[in-house]
């Protein structure tokens, strides 16, 4: 059934709600298309606001006559439209981040980032744990450095800041990075 339609045909009301519809669904359909992302969107929330309209008359509840009936639509299909969007804005991200994460997994399942014979999978996860437990601004540099081939001097002009600020944070990263492995050392969690 569509929005124009009156779910009763034969009374009086139900042709002067037929015409009030013709008279002011196209200008409703029109906000809401503005409201929203798709055609099939404006649609689905211009026939909500007036069911919801037509529930609270049937039900007694809405104060003021037929001239209410303008501001209370444009103001449901506002507020549906915006709660629409943003049930969609938190799928999308949901959606995103599911496939990032499959991506991210089957990226680091088949692509490590210690490949060598003389590596481990044990000793691998425990290099990569503990680079990925350092301070961001000590594992970016060292990650540049070492996997990117970057010099201090790309690495500072990509970060923003000084080479000698890159290299030092290159060194304390290093040193974090020893203590870590060496106390997975000699708790024995890692053989080298």
């Amino acid at each position: 059934m569509s929005a124009i339609e009156s779910p009763v045909k034969s009374s009086p009301a139900a042709a002067a709600w037929r015409e009030w519809l013709e008279e002011h669904a196209p200008k409703l359909f029109l906000f809401a298309r503005n409201q929203t992302r798709t055609y099939q969107d404006a649609q689905d929330v211009l026939q909500d606001a007036i069911v919801k309209l037509m529930d609270k008359i049937r039900g007694g509840e809405f104060v003021g006559g037929q001239d209410a009936w303008p501001p209370y639509l444009y103001a449901t299909i506002r507020r549906l439209a915006i709660d629409l969007s943003r049930k969609d804005d938190r799928r999308k991200r949901r959606e995103d981040n599911v496939s990032a994460d499959l991506e991210a997994g089957q990226f680091e399942a088949f692509h490590p980032w210690f490949d060598s014979e003389g590596c481990n999978d044990e000793t691998r996860l425990q290099l990569e744990g503990a680079l990925k437990s350092l301070p961001d601004k000590f594992s970016e540099v060292i990650i540049m450095k070492i996997w990117g081939e970057k010099t201090f001097a790309e690495i500072g002009e990509v970060l923003g800041i000084s080479q000698n600020t890159a290299a030092s944070r290159y060194r304390y990263g290093l040193e974090a990075l020893k203590r870590e492995l060496g106390t997975a050392h000699r708790r024995g969690d890692l053989t080298l």
